[in-house]
């Protein structure tokens, strides 16, 4: 692989504190076979050195490579007919959606990641029917679709063997339907009951026939769905594999009060708390969402070390509330960003969802703790990594670490002006956008170059997916667009009285940001 000598401006090579960051000044960062070698000045290593491509300018701003810490699909629910209702509500409209190409699908958001500088993504893939024997071909195309665009992935597959659809079991709540869709909803179900040993027998094939290809770009992790997706056997017996593997595990839980409500009625505690004593928490494990937690459950992912990872944009798209982040970074959580389904502007723009967290929780105060610019970078690029199993090799800059980078235009921050007292990285949070990219590295290869994509063809990759989703619906797809109408009214009736006027919504704690279950 070719040396590269990457100037800039300034290099920011990672956050120190809550309001400091290693920045290098007239810098450079000297790469080889994939790995950074040196960084330091460019008068120094340019004399040092003799690349083999030069890179970047004394105009140009050099960062690590930011990491999408939660992701599931290509084109988004929204393009695909979901409105944003509230998250239960939700699943019943995601019936409606089409069937899509699994591959174009995937370079679809991989296009958006890219674009906004990521370079390391938590691909957590899921609500697939079974039987597992068709999953192996469907990961293929996704894994694929990565490796030629030049990403790293950290993939995972949703555990589910239970309450595929409400939060009860499937045969309950087809009980409750009337005639004219019982049966078709019941076909669905039981499509989705696949038995835990074909989940992990799917990760033990993908491991066997993935792990670590594509050049080192392709790991894999556990995922159980959430608490009210998985009984306890699942929950502890993925735990096991996690350990047995040397993965983490990445698990959605608490993204809304209807979560919290489910968990004290199944386990007649918190969901943290039970997952405590399962001995499910602890560093191996990620926490997606983390909305509708207590004081006490806070403290106890603290101790554990188990990590968050914040989706601000989908928690508001979906009504689910505001994750309790100052809390969390007074506590010394790890706190990684991620992107869902899509972000605030139904896309896949990590700058403008740093901007979005920055901003989010500024509660009222004037002595208040909130987010600063080197906090919410650090989110999105070492504390991503943490949650990935990339850990070790990206998310900061600096020797014996991959060189995954973006190199960013100055003027695009600073035309026509800038006033020099505003730091680089305020500058990057607050008024960076995807077209002053120039340059995306991973693993010292260019994948990205003045908006061209090096190893994939874009236009002709997007034009085949929408000549594709020309063709008229099947209809199997038309049957589910009724459905997901008809279903509606059902699927709210379950979670009436659920979400108490006297308890959750009324208790809002504006030191943490949160709503809390009443003491």
């Amino acid at each position: 692989m070719p040396s590269t000598l990457i100037r800039g401006k300034q290099i920011i090579c990672k956050v120190l504190s809550r309001t400091e960051a290693e920045i290098i000044e007239e810098g450079a960062v000297f790469q080889q076979d994939g790995k950074i070698v040196e960084i330091g000045s460019y008068e120094a290593l340019s004399a040092k050195y003799q690349p083999d491509t030069v890179l970047g300018s004394a105009n140009h701003i050099v960062m690590p490579g930011f990491v999408n810490s939660h992701h599931h699909v290509g084109l988004t629910p929204f393009q695909l007919g979901s409105l944003d209702y509230p998250l239960e509500l939700w699943f019943a409209s995601r019936l409606s959606a089409r069937a899509v190409d699994f591959y174009l699908d995937t370079l679809y958001s991989a296009f958006e990641m890219i674009e906004s500088g990521i370079t390391t993504v938590q691909h957590i893939h899921g609500w697939l029917p079974g039987p597992a024997t068709r999953w192996p071909e469907i990961t293929s195309k996704v894994l694929q679709a990565y490796a030629d665009i030049g990403m790293r992935v950290s993939y995972c597959f949703g555990v589910r063997t239970q309450n595929h659809f409400v939060y009860e079991s499937n045969s309950d709540f087809v009980a409750k339907l009337p005639p004219s869709i019982a049966a078709d909803m019941e076909a669905i179900l039981k499509s989705h009951e696949v038995p835990l040993e074909d989940y992990l027998w799917f990760f033990e094939s993908l491991w066997k026939d993935w792990e670590k290809k594509a050049n080192d770009r392709i790991r894999l992790q556990l995922s159980p769905a959430n608490l009210h997706w998985c009984d306890d056997y699942a929950l502890t017996t993925q735990t096991a594999y996690a350990h047995k593997y040397g993965v983490g595990m990445h698990m959605h839980l608490l993204e809304t009060p209807y979560q919290m409500e489910y968990a004290h009625r199944r386990t007649g505690t918190t969901a943290v708390k039970h997952l405590n004593q399962l001995g499910v928490l602890g560093p191996h494990l990620t926490l997606g969402h983390g909305v509708w937690l207590t004081e006490e459950d806070i403290d106890l992912i603290a101790e554990t070390g188990t990590m968050i990872c914040h989706n601000a944009s989908s928690n508001l798209r979906l009504q689910s509330g505001i994750a309790p982040l100052n809390t969390y970074a007074q506590k010394g959580v790890t706190v990684g960003m991620g992107l869902d389904e899509a972000g605030i502007n139904d896309d896949r723009d990590m700058l403008q969802e740093m901007r979005l967290v920055l901003k989010l929780h500024r509660v009222p105060g004037i002595d208040s703790i909130v987010p600063t610019s080197p906090q919410v970078f650090q989110m999105a690029t070492e504390n991503g990594a943490k949650t990935t199993r990339f850990a070790e090799e990206v998310g900061v800059l600096a020797p014996g670490k991959a060189a995954d980078l973006v190199i960013m235009d100055w003027d695009h921050l600073a035309y026509p002006y800038l006033d020099d007292t505003i730091s680089v990285l305020d500058a990057v949070i607050h008024r960076s956008r995807p077209h002053g990219i120039s340059t995306v590295m991973v693993a010292g290869e260019v994948i990205l170059q003045e908006g061209k994509f090096i190893k994939v063809d874009k236009d002709a990759l997007l034009a085949e997916l929408s000549e594709q989703l020309k063709a008229p619906l099947t209809p199997q797809e038309l049957r589910r667009r009724e459905l997901a109408k008809e279903v509606f009214p059902y699927v709210k009736k379950v979670y009436d009285g659920w979400f108490r006027a006297d308890g959750y919504e009324s208790h809002y704690c504006t030191s943490c940001q949160n709503y809390h279950a009443p003491k």
